[in-house]
């Protein structure tokens, strides 16, 4: 969302947008007979295991001219993108396809966003179809891309970024393993609650992330008990994108700022990383530590109604939300704690000073709902690490 203060009359505009057209289902045979020359972009799994022939046959039946571009592993980093930058360039498409979980997506609108400056490519339409329920990648204006020689994950923020076309059919997440659903549903609810404090929400962002986050609580279990439940995983599907429109307009919070300087450090799952730091972060933005609460209590309260876990004290509401949080964490197996995941003592120490920092100067903490310093930074880490929890 961006806001702009007209100074002379004190007046503040709001704007909301969804650039991206979204397609429920399988909509692709639609699109093809436009198309002449694809560059298609996936994972090297996708790639290996036949996945991508969900795009890539259909595009011989079609008889339509593409390359493929598989060269991404693990999360996204800047020789992926300058690679994929020259091998597209070079093609000279008219459509781009981008077929996979966040990372592979947002690799593509890295590539598309540096081939579109660097070359004749902005009247290339970009088409994206997430493989996983997590990200929302296919419509916000974010991608993360890491500098793995400086271990830091740079968020670029544009609106430039937006996939044209975003393509949700529930069957590419139905074979989805159980801990690749818990990592992306975590992430879904994670970005959902944090659009819904963060300070650049408004009424339209609090519907997508209302939605959400009530899409979640109803289908996110079945999605990980029941992996065939296609009504779940399209309703999973959904809960992401929406969380994706949310907090594309109204913007993250710290605990995405931390978990990307987390995640870079020790290599946990970007889902992963969101989902053992948001209690912790939950209870330092509500205040559940300090004599007073803040405004954010209320609005963790406002959520706790919304799925019917409220109580009449304040307080107890915002808790009862840092518990479903957690309540999600255990019944799917996910470490709940920084030592959990794998992390030594030794290990989260060294790296503690520089994680803060990074935390700190990511363009998602900005628009946390609470001022936050180095040292409050440091203090909640410390908190995910162990376990403390009020």
């Amino acid at each position: 969302m961006k806001i702009e203060k007209n100074t002379k009359k004190g007046a503040v505009m709001e704007q909301f947008g969804v650039r991206t057209r979204i397609v429920m289902g399988d909509g692709l045979d639609a699109m093809i007979g436009r198309m002449k020359r694809v560059f298609v972009v996936t994972d090297s799994f996708m790639a290996s295991s036949g996945k991508a022939d969900y795009v890539t046959a259909r595009l011989d039946k079609a008889r339509v001219e593409y390359t493929v571009f598989s060269d991404i592993s693990g999360e996204p980093d800047i020789g992926m993108v300058t690679a994929g930058t020259s091998r597209m360039l070079e093609f000279e498409p008219d459509t781009v396809i981008c077929m996979g979980g966040g990372a592979a997506i947002d690799a593509a609108k890295a590539i598309v966003f540096v081939a579109r400056k660097a070359g004749d490519s902005k009247a290339v339409e970009f088409i994206a179809i997430p493989t996983t329920s997590g990200t929302g990648s296919e419509v916000s204006r974010f991608a993360v891309i890491t500098d793995k020689d400086k271990g830091v994950k740079y968020p670029l923020v544009d609106d430039s970024l937006l996939p044209d076309v975003a393509l949700l059919d529930a069957r590419l997440v139905e074979s989805a393993p159980p801990s690749v659903t818990a990592d992306t549903g975590i992430d879904v609810f994670t970005h959902a609650v944090e659009a819904f404090v963060s300070t650049g929400r408004n009424d339209f962002t609090d519907a997508c992330a209302e939605k959400a986050i009530k899409l979640v609580n109803h289908y996110l279990m079945t999605a990980y008990k029941n992996p065939g439940d296609l009504k779940a995983r399209q309703g999973m599907h959904n809960a992401s994108c929406l969380a994706g429109i949310a907090f594309s307009n109204a913007g993250l919070g710290l605990n995405h700022g931390m978990a990307h300087a987390m995640g870079a450090r020790f290599h946990i799952p970007h889902g992963r990383a969101n989902g053992i730091l948001l209690p912790y972060v939950m209870s330092f933005n509500a205040g559940c530590a300090a004599e007073k609460l803040t405004p954010t209590a209320k609005r963790y309260a406002q959520i706790s109604r919304l799925l019917r876990l409220d109580t009449s004290n304040v307080r107890q509401s915002a808790l009862n939300m840092i518990r479903t949080a957690r309540s999600f964490i255990k019944r799917m197996n996910m470490p709940s704690t920084i030592e959990a995941a794998g992390v030594t003592k030794e290990q989260f120490e060294a790296e503690l000073d520089a994680m803060a920092a990074a935390a700190l100067a990511d363009s998602c903490t900005a628009s946390n709902p609470q001022p936050v310093t180095l040292e409050d930074i440091k203090a909640v880490y410390r908190k995910a690490f162990t376990g403390k929890l009020p």
